[in-house]
């Protein structure tokens, strides 16, 4: 069974990824201002490799994410408002204005280094669970 689980602490938010191999944890950091939501992780060199951003957005419906000003190959985990996975983005090209979305509306966008999702085994249906 897998689940994605978040707790805060004073130094971030902690998304962890429990497979049947062992956990996966990433460090990740919360955009939901308008601000936040329309910078997300454009112009960054790098992303530590246990890094990401989870996109919180006040409904849900569907989504498209742009790469025009990001640097690095990302993941776009889409869950929708009962935080289930509705869909992945795998491998978004850097500096692309050709939008990456996923057929299914969501309320919740996790991105992560290019190629974790798959090498992570993470799938729709998986159900995500956090606090803030």
């Amino acid at each position: 069974m897998y689940s994605l689980l978040v707790a805060c602490g004073a130094e971030g938010v902690r998304i962890s990824f429990e497979t049947a191999a062992k956990p996966v944890s990433f460090e990740i950091e919360i955009a939901k201002t308008p601000a936040e939501l329309d910078k997300g992780l454009m112009n960054r060199k790098s992303l530590r490799p246990n890094a990401g951003m989870l996109f919180i957005f006040p409904d849900q419906q569907m989504r498209a994410f742009w790469m025009k000003d990001t640097l690095i190959p990302l993941d776009m985990i889409f869950m929708d408002a009962a935080k289930k996975i509705v869909g992945i983005v795998h491998g978004a090209t850097p500096k692309s204005l050709d939008p990456r979305a996923v057929d299914a509306p969501a309320q919740y966008v996790l991105e992560i280094n290019g190629g974790l999702a798959k090498q992570k085994g993470l799938k729709i249906g998986q159900q995500a669970a956090w606090k803030l």
